[in-house]
């Protein structure tokens, strides 16, 4: 039984820490030795702000909701000691509306790793052991690349944001704002047989790496040439807008064709303006995304079987008692794109 562990917590804005916390592993569960996880926007929110949204931290918190570990103890003979697991944040409730339906994204008591939307919040998982539900661990084979299968939450991400558009073989495909989940869509959607993959982004080094995750063509947001993409209604079937800001999401509505689809990844404020009569006559679908469903066990299994190599987008690693410095290295996206904390 395992009766401390070291917690990588934020306890308001600018401040974080890493102290010990008591770990009790009771025989219910399954109790993981977490061995790596990846910082995400939502870790450098809390970060720098002190909160997400209107969430904001009002007690010390383990951050962290993508992790992976290996097998202490769990009350699943098949989950054997020392198995690897990648660790799915979410916990829904499992009776409410949206869990009867299979679309456990949407339940209304959802507890995700790392967020403040409770109080007490719900820790996440950057720690050295932490206790989880025995059905949140998903085994991949323990030869895999841990670098590699840290990635299985944000891909979960992007393969659910890809979904969302239905079927992408053949379809050609834009996609505006290219960070870490935006490349990843960009992999998932050239699995899923997209014949066109163009992106858009502001930094020449996102479109760079865009390009090396499976993009046929990349053009800068400010000074590229989108004339061609705008003739006769639009040219895309399909745009994924993932960075959140007002221009790229009109722009995204320009250049989908009529009756194309638009899947709204990235989180922004409202946009001034917003194009309703463009939306309207060209009879774009507008769909939202958000987190995924049983995309989490998809992408465990694409990375284990190396159907995506998400290692180009892999910046830096930290040793997770640097908590601080790896949080300011991955703030600074002209250098960073994943960072990785090891435990």
């Amino acid at each position: 039984m395992v009766e401390s562990t070291q917690s990588c917590v934020v306890e308001g804005k600018k401040k974080v820490n890493v102290i010990h916390q008591e770990c009790h592993y009771q025989g219910s569960g399954t109790l993981v030795k977490i061995t790596r996880g990846g910082i995400c926007g939502s870790d450098l929110h809390y970060y720098h702000e002190g909160k997400v949204g209107n969430y904001e931290v009002k007690q010390p918190m383990v951050l962290g909701h993508e992790v992976i570990g290996v097998i202490e103890q769990s009350d699943n003979k098949e989950l054997r000691y020392q198995q690897k697991v990648a660790i799915n944040p979410s916990k829904p409730c499992g009776h409410c509306k949206y869990c009867l339906a299979h679309e456990e994204n949407q339940c209304v008591s959802m507890r995700f790793f790392g967020s403040a939307m409770y109080f007490p919040h719900v820790n996440g998982g950057f720690t050295q052991y932490k206790v989880v539900d025995t059905a949140q661990c998903i085994p991949f084979d323990n030869q895999a690349d841990d670098r590699v299968m840290v990635f299985a939450e944000p891909l979960a991400v992007a393969i659910h944001a890809v979904n969302q558009a239905g079927d992408i073989k053949g379809k050609r495909v834009f996609v505006s704002g290219v960070g870490p989940i935006g490349c990843l869509v960009v992999a998932a959607a050239k699995a899923m047989g997209a014949a066109e993959i163009v992106c858009a982004d502001v930094s020449e080094r996102s479109l760079a790496l865009a390009s090396t995750m499976g993009a046929t063509q990349t053009v800068h947001a400010q000074s590229g040439d989108f004339s061609d993409y705008l003739r006769d209604k639009g040219y895309f079937d399909i745009s994924f807008e993932v960075s959140g800001h007002p221009q790229s999401i009109v722009r995204c509505l320009e250049v989908t064709r009529a009756k194309g689809v638009q899947v709204q990844v990235g989180m922004g404020g409202a946009v001034p303006d917003f194009p309703m009569m463009m939306l309207i006559a060209k009879e774009i679908k507008l769909v939202g995304t958000f987190r995924f469903t049983e995309e989490f066990a998809t992408a465990v299994h694409w990375l284990n079987d190396h159907i995506i190599d998400p290692l180009p987008l892999l910046s830096a690693e930290f040793t997770f008692t640097d908590l601080e410095e790896a949080l300011l290295f991955a703030s600074d996206k002209s250098k960073a794109a994943k960072v990785q904390l090891v435990f």
